[in-house]
């Protein structure tokens, strides 16, 4: 093996490499790496060199491989040529099948496997030239979701906050009204006078009984 042969993994490293440098404890005092700086140029992923301005889907001629279809995206039907290219696939493996049972050690062999993949190549192709427009559709619904989830807890909200006005309204409702809390002071206020007469009147007839039995004592003695 060369010195400068490196070997990649085909995965990412595991999770638990990166949770380890962002716990709790190193965000808190600081020592969690930065986030990565912007890429400028070009990057490495699994061992390729990727360039920053490369296009998402690239164009197979850009990869050297012919193409079966129009080029302009706009003129392609992608159902009837995904349609096409599913039967093509079927009838070149049954002539693959065909060449391996009357000649399996002939050229044909392997350029009928050529056409299987660069029929397969096509096909995946096409399917990826719908990720942006799964992305979009990915985002609108992912948009829609928090929409529906924002208005069911705002109506849910307006819903506690009409309890607790009606509440609050039912309270107000069964406190007694200021004249009425007057009148019933002042009820008050004239049964303590009442009765403090009372108790006054009662206090000065004792005082005379007294006084009556205390004469009567004296004059006996």
């Amino acid at each position: 093996m060369s010195v400068d042969s490196q070997q990649v993994s085909s995965l990412p490293m595991p999770p638990k490499q990166y949770i380890s440098l962002f716990s709790d404890d190193s965000v808190r005092i600081g020592r969690a790496p930065p986030p990565p700086p912007p890429i400028q140029d070009t990057y490495s992923m699994f061992g390729v060199v990727f360039h920053v301005d490369d296009l998402i889907i690239r164009p197979l001629e850009s990869q050297g491989i012919k193409r079966l279809y129009p080029q302009n995206p706009q003129n392609v039907d992608h159902k009837r040529e995904l349609k096409k290219l599913n039967h093509s696939i079927l009838v070149n493996f049954l002539d693959l099948l065909d060449i391996l049972i009357k000649a399996p050690n002939t050229n044909k062999r392997k350029e009928k496997i050529d056409d299987i993949n660069l029929l397969f190549i096509h096909m995946h192709h096409l399917i990826n030239e719908f990720r942006p427009h799964q992305a979009r559709e990915t985002l609108r619904v992912m948009l829609e979701v928090q929409k529906r989830q924002r208005l069911e807890t705002d109506e849910r909200f307006q819903m506690h906050l009409d309890s607790v006005a009606e509440k609050l309204q039912s309270c107000l409702a069964s406190l007694p009204d200021a004249t009425d809390l007057d009148s019933k002071l002042h009820a008050k206020t004239e049964d303590m006078d009442v009765d403090g007469s009372m108790q006054f009147e009662l206090e000065d007839k004792c005082d005379s009984l007294d006084k009556l039995m205390c004469d009567i004592v004296d004059v006996m003695h």
